[in-house]
């Protein structure tokens, strides 16, 4: 049995050589030889300022990952520049900051902001570029949600109401029976979760763990394994998990990998410039639901148009009528209660972003795609702060806020 487990050992980590190498060399990617640190680093918040840069535009590197691949003709940004350093400028609890103190304090990388799906701002810090893909983290979640509704369109998800275990037949019997994909998307299956990043015995460092072992099925058996807090569509709690529990309905019901079919529905047809990429649980397996997508700031930032403009390319619906009004805003449970979370999206907390029905996918380290559908505004930012989450001087969506203002 010894033999046996050094065997698949070796295995595993050819694999992941193989993975990582052919990521690497891909497209003579310019940050390829850059050092990394660990996925472990990552979410303990143990990176020096510079590992941390080149770890977080390398994380390809730390997985197998799959190929989301761009088609030949990009979609063009066309060029409206303003200058935001004059027009930006705004007050937190006394003290006045502007556009310059944000890319200093939150450790900007990249920064683009379109209004009308014009290009007014852009800017790279700390040596990255347009060429640059950085992570998501759970950026990739609202991707996620957002291929959910498109499976509905093309009839591969007949409800919201489905139950999870029709498209994921290995968590029967466990608390994810019963279960709804609405649950799902508004994290309000009932299933107990600890989503603390730093705490080595949480449920999100399980997961990790697991995805860590690179072994088909590992996740799942994390998920199924969990017990039952509250009834299904009661209580919200925020899980990375659900989120690979939604990967893997999607996968379950379209018949093909997640990266495949992002591919096919946006990332082709919008025009995205350039391949991405998504973290895999096993070799070939499937993707990381929740985490991992690693794209250019412009990509993402096209990821927003697209949802801001409905979800519609050339004028073909690609989600389902109102799915992007849907999945910004606040959710109502079956209580009646209502929660600051949309579907896998986050709505507008501030008070300038609420009127204006705001809204943004957020993801641990400082990545956001802000979207403000009232005035016609997507920002995108890749950011490389010091911890996973509370160490942002200055709240992103209060200098989105101005921004959007500014701009008026």
């Amino acid at each position: 049995m010894r033999g046996l487990g050094a065997t698949r050992v070796l295995l595993a980590a050819t694999a992941l050589s193989l993975a990582w190498t052919a990521t690497a060399i891909a497209k003579d990617y310019p940050h390829a030889s850059e050092p990394i640190g660990t996925v472990e680093q990552i979410y303990d918040g143990h990176l020096t300022p510079d590992l941390a840069v080149s770890t977080f535009r390398n994380i390809d590197r730390l997985f197998p990952v799959r190929i989301i691949e761009a088609g030949d003709t990009p979609r063009v940004l066309p060029q409206a520049p303003q200058d935001l350093v004059a027009m930006v400028s705004f007050d937190i609890d006394g003290t006045t900051y502007d556009l310059y103190d944000f890319l200093a304090l939150d450790n900007v990388t990249g920064l683009i902001v379109l209004k009308d799906g014009e290009v007014v701002y852009e800017t790279y810090q700390r040596g990255n570029t347009p060429e640059t893909r950085w992570m998501s983290m759970s950026v990739a979640k609202s991707i996620t949600s957002t291929l959910v509704g498109a499976a509905i369109k093309d009839g591969h998800i007949d409800s919201l109401d489905d139950m999870v275990v029709d498209y994921v037949p290995s968590l029967k019997g466990s608390a994810y029976d019963g279960v709804s994909i609405l649950d799902i998307l508004r994290m309000a299956s009932g299933v107990q979760w600890n989503e603390t990043y730093t705490d080595p015995q949480s449920d999100r460092r399980d997961l990790l763990r697991a995805q860590i072992a690179q072994e088909p099925g590992a996740a799942m058996k994390v998920m199924a394994a969990l017990p039952r807090a509250s009834e299904p569509g009661t209580a919200h709690t925020y899980s990375t998990g659900e989120t690979q529990v939604l990967g893997e309905i999607v996968r379950g019901a379209v018949g093909k990998p997640l990266a495949e079919y992002l591919s096919e529905k946006i990332w082709q047809p919008y025009g995205m410039e350039a391949d991405a990429n998504w973290w895999l649980d096993s070799p070939d397996g499937v993707e990381i639901g929740g985490s991992g997508l690693s794209a250019t700031l412009r990509d993402f930032a096209r990821f927003g148009q697209f949802f801001l403009e409905g979800g519609v390319i050339d004028g073909k619906p690609v989600l389902p009528d109102g799915w992007t009004e849907e999945a910004g805003k606040p959710q109502t449970l079956k209580d009646g209660s209502v929660i600051e979370y949309g579907l896998m999206w986050w709505p507008g907390w501030t008070e300038a972003s609420i009127p204006d029905k705001a809204f943004a996918a957020i993801g641990i380290q400082g990545q956001n795609i802000y979207i403000n559908p009232t005035r016609n505004i997507v920002i995108a930012t890749h950011m490389s702060q010091p911890k996973p989450v509370g160490k942002e001087p200055i709240d992103p969506l209060v200098f989105f806020d101005a921004v959007a203002e500014a701009l008026e």
